[in-house]
């Protein structure tokens, strides 16, 4: 079946007779046609049932009212909830958005900042993938004149808007409850080290074991876990060695975290008492894993209502003397649940 051809202010303006500009002016209620025309024109643009385009008005403005988000995934926990929170904001700012997922590939994250860069949004937000190297696309985004917020996971050398977690001191906390917990030989899962974030973390488990002065030791760190099956794969290896280790911090993700958890099952290794876990981002499975998982809560919602929020912060104080910060930093809350709790408080 063909589609009907939408309604445009020709057809309006092809009935009444009259001209296309006085069409456009009396549907944008302008105070050079007269009451009468309005009248007529809304009475006729309803009886077409025409449609405005609000995109195609809003860059006749020099505004698209869009905001275009690039997040690696978006049915994780942590990243679905920052868009909400964007999403939230934005809309009482009259704001659209349009969400694309990278898939954690750096081809595809070009691909999906080269769309929206052609969409003619007002601003991107990005989480970068794992794969990040090059950011001449980013570069791009700024070089056409759209803002650019980083989050989360950032480009250091990029001096963007950027609104991020402390993932050292977060980190740090995680690992000094776990020896404080009576946990001797603490394993970390570290993610890609070409990302700001899992080197940050990496620095919070090393700063933890310092201050409590236990030994450093290669073996118990395992690089690129940060999936669910690559954080399992991990726990073999660690699990297998001469001296095993008590606990493990799965610094990438709650999904390495259940990855380890649900190794220990099959092996027979008792959570807490015999191996401690911790996860990162708090994802919503962590509250009913048997045990539960401890983790970090990294204020999802929150983040992305920031992220927003600073956008039309920047945007109102363009031509303002005040000065908008380019980083805001959240702290994130460590949440200590049985995975860990070897004592009783």
């Amino acid at each position: 079946m063909k589609s009907k051809k939408r309604t445009t202010i020709y057809d309006i303006a092809e009935k009444l007779n009259i001209a296309a500009s006085s069409v456009s002016r009396a549907l944008s209620n302008s105070n050079h046609v007269n009451e009468a025309t309005k009248k007529l024109v809304l009475k006729t643009a309803a009886e077409l049932n025409y449609k405005r385009n609000t995109l195609a008005s809003n860059l006749r403005k020099g505004k698209s009212k869009t905001i275009g988000v690039v997040v690696p995934f978006i049915n994780q926990n942590f990243f679905s909830n920052v868009i909400a929170g964007i999403e939230e904001a934005s809309y009482q700012k009259g704001y659209n958005l349009i969400i694309c997922q990278s898939n954690e590939l750096q081809s595809k994250e070009i691909k999906c900042v080269n769309t929206l860069i052609n969409q003619h949004v007002d601003c991107i937000v990005i989480s970068l993938s794992v794969d990040s190297s090059d950011h001449q696309h980013l570069q791009n985004v700024i070089d056409n004149g759209i803002e650019l917020i980083q989050f989360d996971r950032v480009a250091d050398e990029l001096e963007t808007l950027k609104v991020i977690n402390d993932n050292e001191q977060a980190s740090f906390e995680a690992v000094s409850h776990m020896i404080e917990q009576g946990y001797k030989r603490i394993a970390l899962l570290e993610g890609p080290q070409n990302l700001q974030i899992f080197r940050q973390r990496k620095v919070g488990y090393l700063n933890a074991l310092k201050k409590y002065d236990m030994p450093i030791l290669d073996e118990l760190i395992i690089e690129n876990a940060w999936t669910k099956e690559l954080g399992a794969n991990a726990t073999r290896k660690l699990l297998n060695l001469p001296e095993p280790p008590d606990a493990i911090f799965a610094s990438t993700s709650d999904f390495s975290a259940l990855g380890v958890l649900e190794v220990a099952s099959v092996m027979g290794i008792k959570v807490p008492s015999q191996l401690g876990i911790c996860g990162y981002s708090n994802e919503a499975f962590t509250e009913i894993t048997s045990p539960s998982i401890t983790t970090i809560d990294q204020f999802s919602v929150y983040m992305g209502k920031t992220v927003a929020n600073l956008y039309f912060q920047e945007m109102e104080n363009k031509d303002e003397t005040e000065v908008v910060p380019k980083i805001i930093s959240i702290k994130p809350k460590l949440l200590i649940r049985s995975s860990t709790q070897r004592k009783t408080v």
